[in-house]
């Protein structure tokens, strides 16, 4: 009854506004908004006028359309910069005379006024149907770019800063919370994992502001510990992968982005922004500054962030031990504009956790261990990351360059108990350590064609990945060259096409000091056809990768291991196919894909018996299934509604969550349900979202079902009038108290093991200042 009653409560209530605007003051506005006024980056050279369009449709997220025959003969200007996309789509059309208006269904509505020159930039634009003063009339609008294809490609996810705010994130379950198809196992953001389509994150690549993730280090840690508070968006390729996102994606590619100074900002001067939480469940308050400034081509942003708390309790009441909060970090850039437009910036960010956690600390407990292992040690991670980017921020069609440099670095300590030797009746320990470590980068050039884009470049990476163990110290290296060619087109009226390949040569030494060098090519399509014009768009893509030989788990790595052959080099091949359709508001859309990963490397520490070629254990795995989805945007608040179902097997057997460690974990059927409205003249908002996991059988032989569970959470947010400035919010999570562990949480099939279970009930308030 209680859970008919929250349903129908998330429906009535239609919670919380679709998008927040990123603007300097972090207003609420409505969905369109929110698009149609929130300050973005823009990165447009100079070019053919339809082209240029295309490619402000792509960045603003907005649907462009024109009167045919306007953009002939046009050049448009260079647009680069953060502004909002209105003052984009002015600066792009400065000078050509061609009229523009945004309207409030996510629409840039394009005309063709009379000529004029280049000193009428400050007349005001001519609407559609309207008689110029010569007496010529705007001509009817034709759409000519639809939904484009992003930088990446048909299988794009994008949580947008406007997502990140309404769902106001803790940990990393809090930022894919609205993707049936992407899950986080763990309720420790230090034992988080991602799986997406149910594969692990380590078979994607991943990367922070650019720097590439080497984080398989401890198949009980987190393989990428982020703070939320730091992210500005975070895009997704489920699957097909574009050349251009880098070495190793063989299921796609994770790329966190951090916020910088021109968030806040959009001319000269100074600021901070503040927020604080407390969340009743455990006591835990987390506070953070930010503080930013520009001048004269300067821009420079500090983030510092600190959180404590005690363990929480999951819905049956009980403490979940080792769940306390103990975490700091931070981030700080700096980057310098010339006159002439190039632009160098260095940004650097730290985050560490340190405080005890489950013996294992992606498991609850395991019945029958040794009983001198405690239920509860220390555990300390530190994630570094550095980057050094170089671009120009006035471009030209053949001149729009990109250089990185990154380092990125995760180290675990933890301490290792030895069983008691008579007359001891204690344990004694000693301490462990696993390093990973990427130097890593590229330079590359994007080239405008009349058609579209094509980047090319060359990129590189030196990875490491070490134990520092006194009985067995072990250490593999990684290096990989790459070059690689990516087009991204408007091939002909209704289709856009975007294809590439890469070509990568590595170099691989094992424990043992053997050396193996192998080479592999990559290869991407996908493509977008208007099947109704303006209403139903058909897309498909298909991708193979190869990823060379990853490292092996730093904790697992063994000194004596013996390569014999040497691991198999490991491949994939991708497949997505669907529809997207709109109407008046609505959207529906449905995919089907599917992932076949080859000789995946599941290195064991064992080096006799039928584990004697430890180092080169490999295994087959395949997701497949299909997403479907539908919504409703009504102008300040949306609904909408996301299924997934998923099926993941290993080696041609149902995936389980001990063999799937760095490969995959079952998945099943997931829905989610998000809701929001905003009331603008009381400044509020109020929002909702649920989950709805089913029973899922389809385990290996021996194995326990995995039992569903539904979880449904509420928010309100105040915004005074008076005071834009300031913000409270109120949020009430896993509303119903449901006992649960997320379906991606390791040993839920597992007789002898008790899971690491998700907060019960939990109210959190917040307070954010803008000053």
């Amino acid at each position: 009854m209680l859970r008919l009653l929250a349903t129908t409560a998330l429906f009535s209530f239609a919670d919380s506004v679709e998008t927040y605007a990123q603007t300097a003051d972090v207003s609420v506005l409505s969905p369109s908004a929110a698009v149609n006024e929130a300050p973005m980056a823009f990165n447009i050279p100079a070019q053919p006028l339809a082209s240029a369009l295309s490619a402000f449709g792509r960045q603003s997220g907005l649907q462009v359309t024109l009167a045919a025959a306007t953009t002939r003969g046009i050049t448009s200007r260079a647009v680069v910069g953060t502004m909002t996309p209105r003052q984009a789509l002015a600066r792009l059309l400065q000078g050509t005379g061609i009229s523009y208006s945004i309207t409030s269904e996510r629409t840039a509505v394009i005309g063709q006024a009379a000529a004029r020159n280049d000193d009428d930039d400050d007349l005001p634009p001519i609407e559609p149907g309207t008689v110029d003063a010569d007496g010529s009339t705007m001509l009817d609008v034709i759409d000519v770019t639809g939904h484009a294809i992003g930088e990446g490609g048909v299988a794009e996810i994008v949580i947008t800063p406007q997502d990140l705010q309404r769902n106001n994130p803790y940990d990393l379950s809090g930022v894919f919370r609205d993707e049936p198809g992407i899950k986080v196992g763990s309720s420790i953001p230090m034992s988080q994992k991602v799986y997406v389509h149910g594969i692990e994150e380590t078979n994607l690549n991943v990367t922070i502001d650019g720097s590439r993730q080497n984080n398989k280090i401890f198949h009980h840690n987190a393989t990428t510990l982020i703070d939320p508070q730091l992210l500005k968006a975070v895009t997704v390729d489920a699957g097909v992968a574009p050349a251009d996102a880098g070495p190793g994606a063989l299921a796609g590619t994770i790329a966190y982005e951090t916020k910088d100074a021109r968030d806040f900002l959009t001319e000269d001067g100074v600021g901070a922004f503040a927020k604080y939480s407390f969340n009743f469940n455990g006591n835990t308050s987390i506070g953070n500054l930010t503080t930013f400034g520009m001048h004269e081509g300067w821009d420079i942003l500090a983030y510092f962030n600190m959180g404590g708390g005690d363990e929480f309790r999951a819905g049956n009441g009980e403490k979940v031990g080792g769940t306390a909060t103990d975490v700091i970090n931070g981030i700080g850039k700096l980057a310098y504009t010339t006159v002439s437009g190039n632009r160098f910036a260095f940004s650097y960010e730290q985050i560490n956790d340190d405080a005890p956690r489950p013996f294992r600390a992606n498991i609850g407990f395991i019945d029958g261990r040794p009983p001198w292992e405690p239920r509860i040690r220390d555990y300390e991670l530190d994630r570094k990351n550095a980057v050094f980017t170089y671009t120009d921020v006035t471009p030209t069609a053949f001149w729009d360059p990109k250089v990185v440099l990154a380092y990125s670095g995760t180290d675990v300590h933890v301490p290792v108990f030895l069983r008691p030797v008579p007359p001891a009746t204690e344990p004694s320990s000693y301490d462990v350590s696993g390093t990973t470590e990427s130097l890593n980068g590229k330079a590359e050039n994007k080239w405008t064609v009349p058609l579209g884009t094509v980047v090319t470049g060359i990129d590189f990476y030196d990875d490491k990945a070490k134990l520092n163990d006194k009985f067995g110290p072990a250490t593999e290296y990684a290096t990989n060259v790459g070059g690689y060619a990516q087009a991204r087109l408007d091939a002909w009226d209704r289709a856009r096409l975007s294809f590439g390949g890469r070509v990568d040569q590595q170099w691989f030494t094992g424990t043992d000091g053997s050396d193996w060098s192998n080479a592999g090519f990559s290869g991407n399509i996908s493509g977008e056809y208007e099947l109704v014009k303006d209403y139903l768009t058909a897309k498909a893509g298909y991708s193979h990768v190869w990823a060379g030989i990853p490292l092996a788990e730093n904790f697992i790595m063994n000194p004596n291991w013996d390569y014999h052959t040497g691991p198999e080099t490991v491949t994939a091949d991708n497949y997505t196919i669907g529809l997207l359709a709109r109407y008046n508001g609505f959207t529906l859309e449905g995919n089907v894909f599917r992932t076949d990963i080859y000789n995946a490397r599941v290195a064991k520490y064992a080096i006799g018996g039928p584990g004697a070629f430890g180092a080169i254990i490999a295994r087959d795995v395949e997701s497949e299934g299909f997403e479907i989805g539908a919504g409703y945007n009504w102008g300040p608040g949306f609904v909408r509604v996301k299924y997934a179902d998923i099926d993941v097997t290993i080696d041609g057997k149902p995936a389980d969550s001990d063999v799937g460690i760095y490969l995959a974990t079952p998945v099943g059927q997931v829905v989610t349900l998000t809701a929001a409205h905003h009331f603008v003249d009381w400044g509020v908002t109020i929002g909702g979202d649920a989950e709805f996991v089913f029973d899922y059988d389809d385990v290996a032989p021996g194995n326990r079902p995995y039992k569903g569970y539904e979880v449904f959470s509420l928010f309100a947010e105040y915004r005074p009038t008076a005071y834009s400035n300031l913000s409270f919010r109120i949020d009430a999570r896993n509303l119903l108290d449901e006992t649960y562990s997320d379906r991606a949480t390791y040993g839920q099939e597992f007789g002898t093991v008790t899971p690491l279970y998700e907060p019960g009930r939990s109210i959190i308030l917040s307070a954010t200042a803008r000053f």
